[in-house]
Parts: structure tokens; sequence; C-alpha cells
């Protein structure tokens, strides 16, 4: 395999390394698909997913070993007995801390497409022009008319389900049916909208879900499972969807267990000849030739790769020309919301675990809104009755505990709010020569945090949802706030980030690395700022965007 020289090589089989293999390969070209990780068959490997919850031997919790070996997953709601194999292991791969930062990493195949929570928007024209409006960091170097069509592209495949609603700062997409508000959140919605004068909306999560099967794919069973893999194929991720489009062109190899060290960088043509890998079985390295070279290993893990490539030409590494390689860290900042109970809807009860939620559109700083702090947020979360799994303070046994429990309890509301991170120049990694993982490599050093903006912006999240809610109608309404540090929304983003300028940016508007043109950038790390929206389904448009660029250009001799 490393005599041959391939067409692409594609580094990491997350949503954008998915997407790249798939768009690549059935556009002719042989590519290699590299994974740090080892295999993860769909349907196959998905271990728990057709088990009862009884069946799982510590009923979901962790142990201690779990917890000794995993400290950064639990931080955060993320750790669960039966999706904890799906997690980097901390202990191989460590990372520095100058300042909190909480790095969720999944290295096997799909990367963190098993994993994702799905939510699917699209940036608006305002996402695009809010760092030009506002004077901060540099323009997008595209607007939403360069995107739309890919975002179109990439919904039909994927699979999309969600409601049309005609609201200029979310537009609307190419969508499967809606999956239902509940009883609740219709009125919820409705109350919110008479409020508020029309000017905010409760509507339907955009979930990457399917409400009706696609492509040989089944529809969500309502499960609400969805991190142990779906046998079903009911949602999208790499094992799913573009692994298999991929597979059946027959242009596709994969090579796991290959941790990609370095971007291997001609000095004569001054263009990327391929990448070196450290095979993590037999711990050899070894030298992969081809003609162009997708990193799509993770924001920050394709960062670290330009880091370690070409120094001999750039000391910061291939793409610090500008000095902006490592900077503008972003997330979303949320653990901020709240919650309450609903009365009157005692008669009312749902059935099946719909994987999805609400969703209210950001409302702040929009037309004549203008608040203390730039940008602003949205929420996610969902109605829901209690089930039988509740306590009864009054009762602990007999009969009168038992018939209790025959009957569904109060429905409660709750939400949490996403907000919009600026893209500092100050909020940065790095790399730290002074520790290494498991294989003698230097790890990356995190010096990012919250500031002002953010700080102010989360007063509003908490206050305004508590209003929110008090309106429809819920009765003990309470708030939390519990901080949050970069990484935990699990949406990191930016350091090599697109622009109009070499001088100021990492990456052109085509995702193609400035100081070498047949490097393309296709995972979080090109966002030049965040909007309040999950990114991934950007990423999956601006990947296939960028590879059908890449094919043009490469069949003119261009890269």
């Amino acid at each position: 395999m490393e005599n041959i020289t391939y067409d692409a090589i594609v580094v990491g089989s997350g949503i954008s390394g998915g997407w790249a293999a798939k768009e690549l390969c059935e556009k002719g070209l042989k590519v290699l698909l590299l994974e740090r990780g080892g295999p993860y068959d769909h349907v196959k490997d998905y271990k728990t997913a057709n088990k009862d919850p009884w069946d799982i031997p510590h009923r979901g919790r962790t142990t201690p070993e779990q917890k000794k070996k995993y400290p950064v997953i639990h931080r955060g709601w993320a750790a669960s007995e039966v999706v904890m194999d799906g997690w980097a292991n901390e202990e191989d791969s460590p990372y520095t801390e100058i300042k909190p930062f909480t790095w969720w990493r999944s290295y096997r195949m799909g990367g963190r497409s098993i994993l994702w929570g799905r939510q699917s928007y699209r940036l608006s024209q305002m996402d695009f022009e809010a760092n030009e409006r506002d004077g901060i960091a540099v323009p997008w170097p595209i607007g939403y008319s360069d995107v739309a069509p890919w975002y179109d592209y990439v919904e039909k495949f994927a699979g999309i389900s969600g409601s049309n609603e005609n609201i200029p700062h979310l537009p609307d997409g190419q969508f499967l049916p809606p999956m239902e508000l509940n009883c609740v959140e219709k009125d919820m919605a409705q109350r919110i909208k008479t409020a508020y004068d029309a000017k905010r909306h409760l509507i339907i999560g955009r979930v990457a879900n399917l409400t009706k099967p696609i492509e040989g794919r089944v529809n969500c069973q309502y499960r609400n499972r969805c991190w142990e893999g779906c046998p079903f194929g009911g949602y999208f991720s790499t094992q799913s969807s573009t692994l298999p489009a991929a597979k059946k062109t027959g242009n596709l190899t994969i090579r796991p267990y290959s941790l990609v060290t370095k971007v291997l960088y001609d000095k004569e043509s001054k263009k990327a000849k391929g990448v070196e890998i450290l095979d993590t079985e037999d711990n050899k390295t070894y030298e992969i030739k081809s003609k162009i070279v997708f990193l799509c290993a993770s924001a920050l893990n394709s960062t670290w790769i330009l880091f370690n490539s070409a120094t001999d030409i750039w000391p910061g590494g291939l793409g610090s020309s500008s000095g902006e390689l490592g900077h503008n860290v972003m997330d979303h900042h949320y653990n901020v919301g709240a919650s309450g109970v609903m009365e009157g809807y005692e008669d009312k009860y749902t059935y099946g675990r719909r994987a999805n939620g609400f969703y209210i559109p950001r409302f702040v700083n929009l037309g004549g809104d203008k608040r203390d702090y730039l940008r602003g947020f949205g929420y996610q979360g969902g109605a829901s009755r209690e089930g039988w799994g509740r306590s009864v303070a009054e009762l602990s046994l007999g009969g009168n505990f038992k018939d209790a429990l025959t009957e569904p309890g109060a429905w409660s509301v709750g939400a949490t709010g996403f907000g919009e991170i600026l893209p500092y120049h100050e909020n940065k990694i790095s790399l730290d020569q002074t520790k290494q993982d498991k294989w003698g490599l230097p790890v990356l050093a995190m010096d990012a945090e919250l500031k002002d903006n953010e700080w102010k912006m989360r007063k509003d999240m908490q206050s305004e949802l508590m209003e929110m809610l008090e309106k429809t109608g819920a009765k003990n309404v309470g708030s939390w706030d519990g901080g949050h540090a970069i990484g935990h929304g699990i949406h990191e983003m930016g350091t090599a980030r697109m622009g109009l300028d070499p001088k100021t940016s990492v990456l052109n508007k085509w995702n193609q690395v400035w100081d070498c043109l047949n490097v393309f950038v296709t995972d979080g790390a090109f966002m030049t700022s965040s909007a309040c929206q999950n990114p991934s389904l950007t990423y999956m448009a601006m990947t296939a965007r960028a590879a059908d660029y890449a094919v043009s250009e490469l069949k003119k001799n261009n890269i």
C-alpha cells in the first residue's frame, strides 16, 4: 500500500472525512481514507444497541476504573457505560490545559458521527456577514449564496427532517417531513408567538434522523439510543451513509490504526506529496504519496498535523505564514438554561422516544433589538411527562406506592441555550513539547476561555428563557448556569480559519491552505466565526464544495 500514489488521501473518518471520501470516490479518484483508530463496522459493532437496559451490566453507570481512565469525559453528561469505548483513551492521548478545556474525542472509524446530537441547521447570510459587520477578526471569504446549493445537496443525501418556517436568519432546507412537537410544545409555540408578536419561534428541531426511508436506510424507530449506533441506519453517520457510498465506487482504500503525524511538503513543487503516518499497531512510520490531501481529523487535530508539517520552512508549521494557525479557537457555550412544570395536561401522554426536541432560534441583536454584547444564542429543549421511574416522596412501599406508579407524573419543560463565542486571536492552541502521548508525539496545549461578551450573553440566556417559560404558563420555573469551559459544547471550531487574505488567514475560500494549495482542511478548523447554530451541516456542505473544486482543479493540473 505504501508504494502506491493515490489521487487523494483523506485524514479522518468522521462527518467531514466521510463526506470527503464519498465525494472524491464518486468523482473517480482513487482515495485512501486514514483513521487513527480501529475499525467500527455498521450494525456488527453496535454491541449494546439491541440489548434491553437491564442487560447492560451496570445499567449504564460507569465503573470506578472508567472514571479514573476518562476524567475529561466524566466532567459532563457523556459518561455512559454504553459509549465509553467510543471515547478516546485519555491516558494514551493526553493534552495540556493552560486554561480549562473539555476536549471530547472519538478515535475509531466514523469518529463522532456515531455520537453526535444530529441537530442540523444552516448558517445564514447574517452569520457570514457578522465579522465584517462587527469589525471582529476577518471577514468570511464566502456568503450564503456560495454554500446554499451545497446545503441542498448534503441535506438530500444525509436525510434531515424538519419544518419550513420562513425565518430569514435560519434558512429553510431540503427537509424530510418533520417530527412532531408534542401537545405541550405545540401550545408553548403558539403562546410564544402571541406573547412576542411573532418575533420569536419555537419549532421542532432540524435533525439528521430519517422520517421516511431513503437510500436503503430505514426511518427512525424512535428508540432514542442513537449514540449506541443505529442498526436501522435511521440517522446520518459515516457508517450508515457516506462510507457505503464511497465503498460502492470501488475507489476507496481504508487504512485504520494510521496516526497521521505530518503532511509531506515538497519544496521544489511547493505542493504536498502525501503524508507520514505512525502505524499504531506496529509502531513503525510510513510515507504514503498522493496528489491531494484532505485534512478532516477534527478541528484541533488537523491543526496539530499542520503544526508538525514543513517546519524546516515555516517554524510554526504548514499554513502558519499568516500567524493565525492555532488561533481563534471557538465553541458554543451552554450549560445554562431553565425549566418548569406545565399544569393542565394530566390527561395527555406521549409514546415512543423521539430522538429530537424543540428549537428556539436566535432572537437577540436582530432588527431593532440591541444588547450590551455582540451576536446571540438559540435554545434546545423539550417537554415531557414524568414516567414510572420517578420516586414518590410520600410513599415508600406497599400497594399505594404501586398504584401511584400506574399513572405517569406531571409534565415538565426545560431547555439549554447555545451561545456564540467570538473568534478571539488570543484564544489559541499550541504544541506542548514538554509532554508526549503514548507514541512520543508532542501534545496540544489549550489556552482559551470565555470573555466578557460571552458572560454578558449568558445572563440573557438564563433570564430570557425563564421569562418565556413563565409566559407559556410554566410553574415553579427555575434556572441554572453550570459555567462553561471551551470544548464542552463539542463544537470546537477555528484554528485554521478561512479568509480573503493569506496574510490574515490560513485557508482560502475553497478550504485550501494558502501556503500549499493541494491541501484542503474541511472540518471545524476552517470556521471564521461560529454563529450559534450546530455546525456539522456546514462542515458537510463545505466538504462537498471543496471536493468538487479539488477534482476540477486536479483535472486542470492546477494543483
